[in-house]
């Protein structure tokens, strides 16, 4: 429900900013990455606070409702500035909720279920992401124009809110003498910092998904199609997720993770091609709704199952601080390269931190299979 609010209007947010707001790609990843960084730091915090105090729920329901309370406002902004404070807000319910919420997955469920478990999450986030942007299309269709589109946001934003309310604890094993808070990376392995290290390198690469949509307008795709575009990479995600994220609880998670991320160089090295056919374009997104669903829920079960007990919500918060962090660099240097260069070396260059961070995770991180 929550992804079928945000994804109505996410593949909207490019058009809104170009043809209404009058921004370019740098102003997009100047208010990406500083919306997605900010949410990063929050993650860390409200990861290591689950740890101390056993309680998720009411950080994911505060979360929420900053997020749902957050996104019809944007029908009244009238500059950009104004769309990146919203944002901003929005992604600070998103810190707040997402380390609580993937502990209380984890610690939810047996070891051998946790990738399925994540996939399974993930499938479902990526079911509202095919019915949100269906929704955006056929108000497109009616000809709904894009400031009204941001009110209908709220049905599903207070669906969400209930359903969060309606959660229970999972039963978590109470440690003796544990610290107030424990920030470091005392107690964490070392695969478990490399690992850290090989995905912060990859999300440097990896900038926000506004670009591929922008990218899509550029080559030909038209504007109402936009939405359909990002719905069928959803599509393609709910329905692969969790089988493949389930197949890594039996043969491991690194083989998969090494595989889709081989496809995300694939993905960008093709994105950034002159004049690349529709066609093409239509086979790259297939590939990338795969590449998310062989990564978005074993990233997080290899994290679950490298994490110390007693330090899930932490081990969380540092994977997401460090991955989300990263998104600011990225977008702010894939927006300069796009504008200032061209959108293809933008592609190439994401491709190129993809390839390095294979390397890493191949030969660095693991001295083990897992």
């Amino acid at each position: 429900m929550n992804d079928s609010a945000s994804e109505m209007l996410y593949p909207l947010l490019p058009l809104y900013l170009t043809s209404v707001l009058m921004a370019g790609p740098k102003v997009l990843g100047l208010i990406e990455g500083i919306a997605e960084s900010t949410s990063s730091l929050l993650k860390l915090v409200s990861g290591v606070v689950v740890d101390r105090t056993k309680r998720s729920k009411p950080w994911i329901v505060i979360g929420y409702l900053m997020a749902g309370l957050g996104r019809p406002l944007i029908a009244f902004v009238n500059s950009w500035g104004w769309l990146l404070l919203i944002r901003f807000s929005d992604r600070i319910g998103k810190g707040l909720r997402t380390s609580p919420r993937d502990a209380l997955l984890a610690e939810s469920v047996p070891r051998n279920k946790r990738g399925l478990v994540f996939g399974f999450h993930r499938s479902m986030d990526n079911a509202g992401a095919v019915i949100g942007p269906l929704i955006a299309a056929l108000l497109l269709a009616l000809h709904v124009p894009l400031r009204d589109i941001f009110f209908w946001a709220i049905i599903p934003a207070v669906i969400t809110l209930v359903l969060a309310i309606s959660l229970k604890e999972p039963k978590r094993a109470i440690k003796v003498q544990e610290p107030v808070f424990q920030w470091s990376f005392e107690g964490m392995s070392p695969e478990f910092k490399r690992y850290l290290f090989a995905a912060g390198l990859f999300a440097l690469g990896n900038s926000s998904d506004m670009f591929l949509l922008l990218r899509a307008r550029e080559l030909g795709v038209p504007q109402a199609q936009i939405p359909l575009l990002w719905a069928a990479v959803s599509l393609i995600t709910t329905l692969f997720g969790a089988p493949l994220s389930a197949i890594s609880d039996q043969y491991g998670r690194k083989q998969f993770i090494l595989v889709a991320w081989v496809g995300f160089v694939i993905f960008y090295l093709g994105m950034g091609i002159p004049g690349l056919p529709i066609y093409a374009l239509y086979s790259l997104f297939v590939l990338y709704g795969l590449f998310k669903a062989a990564t978005e829920g074993v990233e997080k079960a290899m994290v679950a199952d490298l994490a110390p007990m007693g330090r899930t919500g932490a081990a969380f918060g540092w994977f997401n601080l460090i991955t989300g962090v990263m998104v600011l660099p990225a977008s702010l240097v894939f927006g300069e390269i796009y504008e200032s260069i061209g959108p293809s070396y933008a592609f190439w260059f994401s491709g190129g931190c993809a390839i390095c961070s294979i390397a890493l995770l191949k030969i660095w991180v693991f001295r083990s299979n897992i």
